[in-house]
C-alpha cells in the first residue's frame, strides 16, 4: 500500500511541475519544417464556399456598391445579410462539377508544391463534415459529400502537401460580433482593424457571447480538422484581430498538440505565428525586415471568392513576375483560385497556370529549394505591388526589358532570372569581377547550347542568340 501512495504523490508531483512548453519553444522545433517551407516556393490557395452562389452580387447590388471589400467571400458583410437568410444558400449549393482529383492534378502540372483549401471561412460555413456544427456541407447542402475529405486523399495522391484555412476569429454566424464588444471591454490595446470594427458582425450578431462562440464551435472545430485530415504542413488562420494574446495562444497550442510538425501562420495573432504574411496580393518592399519565413498570397484575377464578373485575369507572365519578384527576396507564393458554385475552376485560371507550369517545367530549378542572393534584381523595371485594392486600381502595367534579371541561389550555384530574350549583347552588371568569385560555367536552363559568355569587371557578358526554350523567358545557372 505504501508503495501505491508513494508513485501515486510521485506521478502528482511531476504532473503539478509539468509546464507546457514556450512558444519560443514550440516555434524552434518546427525548423526542419521551416526548412521545407522555404524548399517549396509556390502552391495553390483555394477559397470556395456558400458565396461563391451569389458570385459578387446580391440583389442587384455588386461588392462594389456594397459596404467593405471588393473580394466576393465578404458578400455577407458587404450587403448585412442576415444570418437566416445567408444560410438559405447551403439549399442551393450542390456542386456537382467538382473534381477534387482534376484540380489536384491541375496544381501539380502548374508546378505547385502544396495546396491549402479553405474550411470554413468568415460567413461560418464548414466546407467538409463537422460534427461541432451543422451548418456544413454534410448536414445544410443537397451535395452530401465532403469537399475537404475528396482534396486532402487526391493531394495525397499527387505527393502534394497539404494544409487549411479556418478563420478563427470571424465568424458571421456563430461568432457573435467577432469579440469587438469584449476586447473593448478588456482594456487591451485596439489595434487599427480592431478600432474600424473590420470583420466584425454589427447587423445581426448570433446571441451567444464571443467566448461561448470559441469554446463550443472555433476551438472544437480547430480539433476536428487536425484530427480528421493527419499530416497537414500548414494552418492558415485569418484576421487574428479580435483575440486576446490568451485566446491567440490557445489556437497556436491546439494546433502544437495535435500536428506538432505543421506551421501556423502569423494570423493566428499576437506576432504568434511561425511564418508571415506581408499582406494581400503584397510583395514588401523591405524584405530584409522580415525575419520569419514568409508567404504572400496573390489572386489570378483580383477577389479571393468566385466573382462572374471579374474578367481582370494575371496574364502568365504578370504571375511570373509575382513568383519570382517573391522567391529572389525569400518568399513563398500561394496562388488563388476560387472555384464556381458548380465546383468548375475558371478557364482563365486553368490556363494561365498551365503557361506558368511550363515555364517551370524548364527552369524549375531556379525556384524550387533556393535562397535570396544579395541582390535581388537588377535592371530598369521597379514595380510596387502593395494590396489587392492597389492591384486592381492601377492594373499592371510592367513592360519588363532584358535588362532585368532577378537572382537565386542554391548552395554554390547562382541563378539570373529573365522575363524578356535579349536582341543584342547583355552584361549582368552584379556578376562583375569585383562582386563575385571567379565563374567557371554558365549555362541556360533546358537548354545543352553552349552559350558565349565572358566575365569582366563590368559584369557578366553575354552575346544574343539564347535559344527560346519558352517564350516567358528563362533562368541561367552560374557556377564559381
Amino acid at each position: 500500500m505504501k508503495k501505491i501512495v508513494l508513485t501515486l504523490s510521485i506521478a502528482i508531483l511531476i504532473s503539478c511541475t509539468t509546464q507546457e512548453p514556450s512558444w519560443e519553444e514550440m516555434n524552434t522545433s518546427k525548423n526542419e519544417a521551416k526548412e521545407a517551407f522555404n524548399d517549396a516556393k509556390y502552391g495553390m490557395f483555394i477559397h470556395w464556399g456558400l458565396y461563391s452562389i451569389p458570385a459578387g452580387e446580391w440583389k442587384g447590388k455588386k461588392m462594389e456598391e456594397l459596404k467593405g471589400p471588393r473580394v466576393a467571400e465578404w458578400i455577407q458583410l458587404g450587403a448585412e445579410i442576415p444570418r437566416e437568410e445567408y444560410a438559405q444558400l447551403a439549399k442551393q449549393f450542390n456542386p456537382v462539377e467538382y473534381d477534387a482529383e482534376a484540380i489536384a492534378r491541375l496544381a501539380k502540372k502548374a508546378g505547385m508544391k502544396y495546396v491549402v483549401c479553405t474550411s470554413k471561412h468568415h460567413d461560418g460555413f464548414a466546407m467538409y463534415d463537422s460534427q461541432v456544427s451543422q451548418y456544413d456541407i454534410i448536414d445544410a447542402t443537397p451535395y452530401k459529400k465532403d469537399l475537404v475529405q475528396e482534396l486532402y486523399e487526391a493531394c495525397k495522391k499527387q505527393g502534394l502537401d497539404f494544409g487549411l484555412y479556418y478563420s478563427h476569429n470571424i465568424d458571421w454566424m456563430d461568432g457573435n460580433d467577432c469579440g469587438y464588444s469584449e476586447l473593448l471591454a478588456s482594456g487591451l490595446p485596439m489595434n487599427d482593424k480592431a478600432t474600424r470594427k473590420m470583420g466584425a458582425n454589427t447587423w445581426d450578431p448570433s446571441p451567444n457571447t464571443f467566448s461561448e462562440y470559441l469554446e463550443n464551435k472555433a476551438y472544437p472545430q480547430v480539433k476536428e480538422i487536425l484530427t480528421k485530415f493527419p499530416d497537414m504542413t500548414t494552418l492558415w488562420y485569418d484576421m487574428g484581430h479580435y483575440v486576446t494574446p490568451e485566446q491567440s495562444k490557445k489556437f497556436y497550442q491546439i494546433a502544437y498538440d495535435l500536428q506538432p510538425n505543421m506551421l501556423v501562420n502569423s494570423r493566428v495573432g499576437h506576432d504568434l505565428g511561425d511564418f508571415d504574411i506581408p499582406g494581400d496580393n503584397k510583395i514588401p518592399e523591405d524584405h530584409l525586415s522580415i525575419t520569419k519565413p514568409w508567404q504572400t498570397v496573390g489572386t489570378t484575377n483580383n477577389s479571393w471568392g468566385y466573382k462572374y464578373y471579374d474578367e481582370d485575369w494575371k496574364s502568365p507572365k504578370e504571375l511570373l513576375f509575382w513568383l519570382i519578384e517573391i522567391v529572389s527576396k525569400g518568399g513563398n507564393y500561394m496562388l488563388n483560385i476560387g472555384p464556381k458554385a458548380t465546383g468548375e475552376v475558371p478557364q482563365q485560371s486553368v490556363d494561365n497556370l498551365l503557361v506558368v507550369g511550363e515555364w517551370l517545367s524548364v527552369n524549375g530549378e531556379a525556384i524550387y529549394n533556393t535562397r535570396k542572393w544579395k541582390v535581388t534584381h537588377e535592371g530598369p523595371t521597379q514595380i510596387k505591388m502593395d494590396g489587392t485594392g492597389d492591384r486592381e486600381k492601377h492594373g499592371f502595367k510592367a513592360e519588363f526589358t532584358h535588362l532585368d534579371f532577378w537572382f537565386t541561389q542554391k548552395g554554390s550555384d547562382l541563378y539570373a532570372i529573365a522575363l524578356e530574350y535579349p536582341d543584342e549583347k547583355i552584361i549582368i552588371k552584379s556578376l562583375n569581377t569585383e562582386n563575385v568569385a571567379e565563374i567557371k560555367s554558365v549555362s541556360m536552363l533546358g537548354i545543352q547550347t553552349e552559350i558565349d559568355w565572358k566575365q569582366t569587371s563590368d559584369g557578366l557578358e553575354i552575346d544574343p542568340g539564347l535559344v527560346k526554350a519558352d517564350k516567358n523567358g528563362y533562368a541561367l545557372k552560374i557556377e564559381f
